[in-house]
């Protein structure tokens, strides 16, 4: 299976291409999604064997969630197959969404498009526990959103203030590159599968998703961090949406840290504060960012990252009026794999 290009050559079949024009440049954007987080967390709850970052919050969310009637969000959300149910995670309009506003816009699905985004992803063959939303798509959307409030405030919101303070680092982080190496520095390294030709071509190469070439056509792009989605990304190209990329932000695999610490080799060498640093610089990150994901002051995080560099596991460098860190090779080598 190919898709085409509009000027007619062939595409990869694995490939999702963003054409970026001239008005695309400068309309590059960053938001979070509460609903998108909500998503990849009903994923990881069900699958921790896929998300292993996540296995130690899926364990203690596990015997509170398999209480609840979760069948429909079951059902919107797939797993296996190239398609997904666009409607439930619809991109962030405004940077500072909340989850009231997120299941506000799941809820002016149209019934139309409900029928359609479900039947398409089980290519017609809904199961029957899906059978509802064929039946009366407006009573089962409504209690679908239900769901999905419910499996929020079990699994997601006791967490949600870590997590937000783990994106809007990586949000700082991207704003501080795009103005200090600009479009290269931003989209250079958001994961594994996606490239940036340094022009106008951004590529994904996801492993199930249906292949697509998007015009920006003066949209531009939405980057939306979410720790949910590692290990992969999820390319939003379906309409009515604005085109998207959501992306695992650097340091997701320091989320968990501060609650599984009492088990870490690593705090028990150099201390948990320290620790915590050394695994969070698996990119480069400034003083105010590591404050701000780690949830200490300033000067606290100066006299780690003193020591850590006197020791050799970290190195620093200026970019424009910001000092940024990373870890060196010896530093890389002790956090392990």
């Amino acid at each position: 299976m190919s898709t085409r290009h509009p000027n007619g050559f062939a595409l990869p079949s694995i490939v999702i291409t963003y054409r970026f024009g001239q008005a695309d440049l400068l309309r590059i954007r960053f938001a979070v999604s509460p609903v998108l987080e909500l998503v990849g967390a009903h994923y990881a709850v069900r699958r921790p064997d896929r998300r292993h970052l996540h296995r130690w919050w899926a364990v203690r969310v596990a015997d509170d969630v398999a209480r609840l009637d979760l069948r429909l969000l079951d059902v919107a959300t797939p797993i296996g197959g190239d398609r997904w149910p666009a409607f439930l995670g619809p991109p962030p309009v405004r940077p500072d969404a909340d989850i009231d506003d997120d299941l506000r816009r799941v809820a002016a699905t149209p019934p139309e498009q409900v029928v359609f985004e479900i039947t398409q992803a089980y290519r017609g063959a809904v199961p029957p526990a899906g059978q509802p939303f064929l039946d009366d798509p407006a009573a089962a959307l409504a209690e679908l959103v239900e769901q999905m409030r419910t499996f929020w405030e079990v699994a997601v919101a006791p967490w949600w203030t870590t997590i937000t303070a783990l994106l809007e680092a990586e949000i700082a982080a991207r704003a501080r590159r795009l103005v200090s190496g600009g479009l290269t520095a931003v989209l250079g390294d958001l994961h594994p599968t996606v490239s940036w030709d340094g022009r106008d071509v951004l590529t994904v190469r996801p492993t199930s998703k249906a292949p697509a070439y998007v015009d920006l056509a003066g949209r531009g792009l939405l980057l939306v961090p979410a720790a949910f989605v590692w290990p992969m990304v999820w390319p939003r190209t379906d309409p009515p949406w604005d085109p998207a990329l959501v992306f695992p932000p650097a340091g997701v695999g320091t989320l968990w840290n501060a609650d599984t610490s009492t088990a870490d080799p690593l705090a028990a060498l150099l201390g948990e504060g320290r620790a915590r640093v050394l695994r969070f610089l698996e990119r480069a990150a400034s003083t105010q960012e590591l404050a701000g994901q780690l949830g200490a002051s300033q000067g606290g995080i100066s006299r780690h990252l003193t020591v850590l560099r006197e020791a050799g596991l970290v190195t620093s460098r200026r970019e424009g009026r910001w000092v940024v860190y990373s870890r060196t090779t010896k530093g890389d080598s002790l956090c392990g794999p």
